[in-house]
């Protein structure tokens, strides 16, 4: 095998993220990459120098891969819903890949673009770095635990008759009234309710903080 036309540092990070979808990054190695794309292994290092560069640009992928339009005249309140959206969206189109950007925290200016826009939203919103940095991370929190959760619930059985079966003997009343309600999921509209609660303590905290009871 050759390095073969037009291999370049895109295509090598972009059959990573591919590798890391179907496969998992357990995975990802430079040869596995290398036969994805038809090319001798040697050639991937004329692009990147080890297995760690390569994972650092399938972070920086995901994070550039977001098409953010956040209007930096909008209310924060309406910049952090669109926020939150597109980071979930890519959450949910690169799953697996998303636990690379986790473990390994892009550094390029373009894959600190989002990072950059969602600090400009909370501090628009009047608070001071520290609270805006923990904001920052608790809506990654939001994020990234309601993608766990929609991964947990759509592997669990959805069958009522066997819930129901298991809760027979069971002193759980509460659970057995609601289990109808327990086993529907509508993500999305999960996922807004509590985006819409996360916004309103925060501008709940914001009106403590602007009467001096922060």
């Amino acid at each position: 095998m050759s390095e073969g036309p037009g291999l370049s540092r895109e295509r090598v990070v972009r059959a990573a993220v591919t590798i890391i979808e179907r496969d998992g990054a357990d995975a990802l190695s430079m040869r596995r990459v290398a036969a994805e794309l038809g090319a001798a292994p040697m050639s991937l290092y004329n692009h990147l120098p080890n297995k760690a560069a390569l994972l650092d640009g399938v972070a920086e992928f995901i994070m550039t891969d977001m098409e953010f339009a956040a209007d930096p005249d909008a209310d924060w309140r309406d910049q952090a819903r669109g926020l939150a959206r597109t980071f979930r969206a890519i959450t949910r189109r690169y799953p697996r890949s998303v636990q690379v950007v986790i473990t390994r925290q892009p550094r390029s200016a373009a894959g600190l673009q989002a990072l950059e826009l969602v600090l400009g939203a909370v501090r628009k919103a009047g608070f001071d770095n520290h609270v805006a940095v923990r904001l920052v991370r608790t809506f990654e929190s939001f994020v990234l635990g309601s993608l766990v959760r929609e991964s947990s619930a759509d592997r669990r059985s959805s069958d009522l008759a066997a819930f129901t079966a298991a809760l027979d003997s069971a002193e759980l009343p509460h659970t057995r009234r609601l289990l109808p309600m327990l086993v529907e999921h509508d993500h999305d509209a999960d996922f807004e309710f509590g985006l819409e609660m996360l916004i309103g303590a925060i501008s709940a905290l914001r009106n403590r903080m602007e009467h001096g009871d922060g």
